[in-house]
C-alpha cells in the first residue's frame, strides 16, 4: 500500500537500534528521507551503512537531555529541507523498586523520556503549524495507562507523553498538522532481549522458560502471549504519521494487555 511518503523527510530519534531503527528502515521502504539519530557517532554511523542499501538516509548524533546537542540535531535536519515527520523514539527503561528511586532518577527520566520530544516538537511544531501540514508521533506505552509497579517512574514518563501529545494536538486544530501517539506493549528490543539472558542466567533457567513465565505472571491480561516484534510497532507509527485524519490519539499496539474497548 503506498503510504503517500515518497520523499517526504523524516527525523527518528532514537533510531541506532530496536523500535527506532525498524521505523527508519520502514519509512525507507516507502520511498521517505530518513534521518536517524543516536546518542553516539560510532551507533548513527552503523545505523546509516545497515540502512543505506534501501534508501535516503543520512544521521545525527546527539544527547537530547542537552539543549545544545538537541538544537544541533534540528539544525542538521533543517538544512535537508522542511521536516514534514518527527517521531520522539528516544527513550530508556529500568527495573527499579519505588522506594529506591532517587529525585536524580526521577529527573533523568523525564529529562530522557519526555524533555526530549519536548526540545525537538518546540523547534518542529511551530514550523509545521506555519506551513499547514506535517505530523509528529511521540513514543507512548501501555505502561502509560496501566502503571508498572517495578516500573512506576518509566510508566509516569509515558503517562506525561500521552498528555503532552493531546496538548500538541489542541494546537493544530484546523491544519494539516497531526500529533499522535503510539503504546506498544512489550517488544523484543535489544534492550529487553539484554535484560531477559541477564535474567535467566541469574536464575539459572532457560531464556525461553524466562519468557514464557514473564506472560504468564506478569502480563496474563496479553491476549497474543508474546512480544510485539519492532516491524510490528514499525508498521503501525508509519501509517498513523501518514494519515490525515488521525489527530490527538492514542494508538496501541501492545498484544490486548490493556483491558479496555477503548
Amino acid at each position: 500500500m503506498d503510504l503517500g511518503l515518497k520523499g517526504k523527510l523524516v527525523l527518528v530519534t532514537g533510531s541506532g537500534s530496536g523500535i527506532g531503527k525498524a521505523t527508519a528502515a520502514t519509512y525507507l521502504q516507502e520511498g521517505a528521507r530518513v534521518i536517524v539519530h543516536g546518542l553516539t557517532d560510532e551507533e548513527v554511523s552503523a545505523c546509516v551503512q545497515d540502512l543505506s542499501a534501501s534508501g535516503d538516509v543520512s544521521g545525527k548524533s546527539g544527547d537530547l537531555t542537552n539543549s545544545d546537542d538537541a538544537d544541533a540535531l534540528c539544525a542538521f535536519a533543517q538544512e535537508l529541507g522542511e521536516l514534514d515527520i518527527l517521531v520522539n523514539n528516544v527513550g530508556i527503561f529500568s527495573v527499579k523498586p519505588f522506594e529506591d528511586l532517587t529525585d536524580d532518577d526521577w529527573m533523568r527520566y523525564f529529562d530522557i523520556n519526555v524533555m526530549s520530544a519536548v526540545r525537538m516538537s518546540r523547534v518542529f511544531l511551530p514550523a509545521m503549524l506555519k506551513r499547514g501540514t506535517g505530523s509528529i508521533v511521540n513514543m507512548a506505552s501501555e505502561a502509560g495507562v496501566k502503571p508498572l509497579p517495578q516500573m512506576v517512574h518509566y510508566s509516569v514518563t509515558k503517562t506525561a507523553m500521552l498528555g503532552l501529545t493531546r496538548g500538541m494536538a489542541e494546537l493544530t486544530k484546523g491544519t494539516g498538522v497531526r500529533v499522535n501517539s503510539i503504546l506498544p506493549g512489550p517488544t523484543w528490543t535489544e534492550g529487553v532481549a539484554a535484560y531477559f539472558d541477564g535474567l535467566a542466567a541469574q536464575k539459572g533457567e532457560p531464556l525461553e522458560t524466562i519468557v514464557d513465565n514473564y506472560f504468564k505472571s506478569d502480563e496474563p491480561t496479553s491476549l497474543i502471549q508474546r512480544f510485539v516484534q519492532p516491524d510490528e510497532v514499525a508498521r503501525m507509527i508509519v501509517t498513523i504519521s501518514a494519515s490525515t485524519a488521525s489527530n490527538g490519539a492514542a494508538h496501541r499496539i501492545e498484544g490486548g494487555i490493556v483491558r479496555s474497548i477503548l
